[in-house]
């Protein structure tokens, strides 16, 4: 299937070995596992950087494995999840960045059609949480609110 706004194929992705017991190497149990994720989300790191700082520096491959949970659960358990998924917010700055930089430079039509392609992609992944309820029904996408969930 063809990307969304190219004409491009694109590479597939690769996928994870399907291991379902903790592998013999590791020495790290779930209650620590469950802790180091917890200390990092304290310190304002992202779902996707601690499951990479926790695979390159303490060596575990994926956290579901060692405790059964993924870091999105463990951290809703100890009230620490985010307002907006990762995917979402990261898409909601980059256009915030966009809209600043048109302000500045409104004949650039290169960062125009660009923002025009990363709001789409906003509205389509605001689409799919609604239906999946990990955001409210009556959510709006408006920047100027959004800015301020964003800000952190």
């Amino acid at each position: 299937m063809a990307r969304l706004h190219s004409r491009k194929k694109g590479k597939s992705g690769s996928t994870r070995p399907a291991r379902l017991e903790k592998p013999v190497w590791m020495e790290h149990s779930a209650e620590e596992v469950e802790k180091l994720v917890v200390k990092l989300a304290k310190k304002g790191n992202t779902k996707s950087k601690i499951g990479n700082y926790l695979r390159d520096a303490y060596g575990i491959p994926l956290v579901k494995i060692v405790t059964g949970k993924k870091i999105k659960d463990i951290l809703e358990e100890n009230g620490l999840e985010e307002t907006l998924p990762e995917d979402l917010k990261n898409l909601i700055k980059k256009a915030l960045n966009l809209e600043r930089h048109l302000e500045n430079n409104k004949r650039d039509l290169e960062a125009k059609k660009g923002y025009q392609r990363t709001t789409s992609k906003i509205y389509r992944l605001i689409k799919y949480y609604k239906k999946t309820g990990e955001l409210p029904k009556d959510f709006k996408y408006d920047s100027e609110k959004v800015r301020t969930m964003v800000a952190k």
